[in-house]
């Protein structure tokens, strides 16, 4: 098979094939970027403020095509699909509105006669690697504040959702993208190396697995490139003996289960104080219910296939370790019959530190629910993981909510909410889930020149 295919996950069906480009092709490309980058720097900010409007405005005309696109290519259901390429189109618009006055010199206070600002600079060709779970939130959040900068960008799209890719690049393009300042790569793994190793490459950033993480970080590191790493996540998602239970009920379920659990800040460990465990099983459980697999081409389907029937397969594995060592099943865990990657809602119990899903990030339809004795207890069990992407933490207490808050090693948290992305809040996390920001004005920071200008 082709290193980029589309594989229709409700049916199995390899629907088409693209070939990963010809070695000097990529070099190429990473020469065409650090060539237009000359050149887009110097363009006024108010032109590339405009360009991102037109893509904004492109990916709401065209909703319906890239949302049926994105159902065809890893199985979102198409309602859900419609509200991602929503959520795009805003952070695009995000930082054509907003993006200039972020950009302006900031003016330091300076002892003495003169004065210092600092100003925020592009600083050259970027490579973005992207994964297939958000294919067109990922891309805008990477690709937005970086053409706003002047930075100009290669997209390194995930393999199985290669049309997706392609339309980006034509939105991109015909928007008005000049020449060079957004290219679409297929390529190969060695071949993303080598850009990364490349001298006119400045940066580039991730968003994928550990391992993939390591790699790339790796290389970056051993080329002094700056790197942005949004890994992993198995976010904790508290309830106090206090909680509102319907709530937080209704909440885990859609944290969990949207998108077919494939998201890094799912809600995937679910940590209920002893007093309200039993009532916020049942309520969990009748939630949990509500989401059932079906056609995601459906209007009214709220969960459907896995990406593909390997991404199954690894949690499949990971339920049946867990099953084997003594974790209960509450709901779901049995592979359905018929063609495609589905999996059923599933709810498990009673998982420890000898099974795999104890430690590993479970990503699918898989919610882990965990009694804890108390507050403090609970904070024990959310910190004892590799990762630190995001949490919740639910009680009508807001003040003590809060205070269990602080204590998450977590990159973001929410209180009687999980977290929402929305264009201007910052994103990422701490420990095994990454390194760095994108979105908000942070997202602008990280692959800027913050140049210092001290005038006399």
């Amino acid at each position: 098979m082709a290193g980029y295919a589309t594989v229709d996950p409700t049916t199995g069906v390899l629907v088409k094939e693209f070939d990963t480009m010809p070695d000097a092709e990529a070099e190429r490309s990473v020469e065409r970027a650090h060539t237009a980058f000359r050149t887009w720097r110097r363009s006024g900010v108010a032109d590339r403020a405009a360009l991102l409007q037109r893509i904004a405005d492109g990916h709401r005309e065209h909703s319906d095509e890239l949302a049926a696109l994105m159902t065809l290519e890893m199985g979102k259901p198409v309602a859900q699909a419609r509200g991602e390429v929503a959520l795009a189109a805003s952070i695009y618009e995000y930082y054509a509105v907003n993006g200039p006055a972020l950009l302006a010199d900031e003016e330091l206070d300076v002892a003495g006669p003169g004065r210092a600002v600092v100003r925020t600079e592009p600083i050259g060709a970027l490579l973005g690697i992207m994964p297939w779970n958000y294919p067109y939130y990922q891309v805008a959040r990477f690709v937005a504040p970086n053409l706003l900068l002047g930075n100009t960008i290669l997209l390194k799209h995930a393999g199985n959702c290669p049309q997706e890719a392609l339309r980006i690049a034509d939105l991109i393009t015909g928007a008005g993208c000049p020449d060079g300042v957004y290219q679409n790569v297929f390529a190969s793994n060695d071949q993303i190396a080598r850009m990364i190793a490349h001298p006119f490459l400045q940066g580039v950033s991730l968003t994928g697995s550990e391992r993939a993480g390591q790699a790339v970080g790796g290389v970056a590191g051993a080329n002094l490139k700056k790197s942005v790493l949004e890994l992993g996540g198995s976010d904790a998602f508290i309830v106090l003996a206090d909680a509102d239970v319907d709530l937080a009920a209704r909440d885990a379920a859609t944290g969990r289960f949207a998108n077919a659990g494939q998201a890094c800040t799912s809600s995937k460990r679910l940590i209920v104080e002893d007093a309200v465990w039993d009532d916020f099983l049942g309520a969990f459980l009748a939630r949990a219910q509500e989401w059932a697999a079906g056609d995601p081409r459906e209007e009214t389907t709220k969960l459907g296939p896995m990406s593909s029937l390997a991404a199954r397969a690894d949690l499949v594995a990971q339920v049946e370790d867990a099953v084997a060592k003594g974790a209960a099943v509450h709901l779901g865990g049995v592979v359905p019959d018929g063609p495609g990657a589905f999996y059923p809602a599933t709810v498990l119990s009673g998982v420890d530190t000898t099974m795999r899903a104890y430690h590993e990030e479970l990503f699918g339809p898989v919610a882990v629910i965990y009694r804890a004795a108390s507050a403090e207890d609970a904070v024990r069990i959310a910190n004892d993981s590799p990762y630190g992407l995001g949490g919740a933490v639910f009680g009508r207490d807001e003040a003590r909510a809060a205070h269990v808050a602080d204590q998450l090693d977590v990159g973001m948290v929410g209180i009687n909410t999980t977290i929402k992305s929305a264009p201007e809040l910052p994103f990422g996390g701490v420990k095994n889930s990454g390194i760095g920001r994108e979105l908000g004005r942070f997202g602008l920071d990280e692959f800027a020149n913050k140049k210092l200008v001290r005038t006399r």
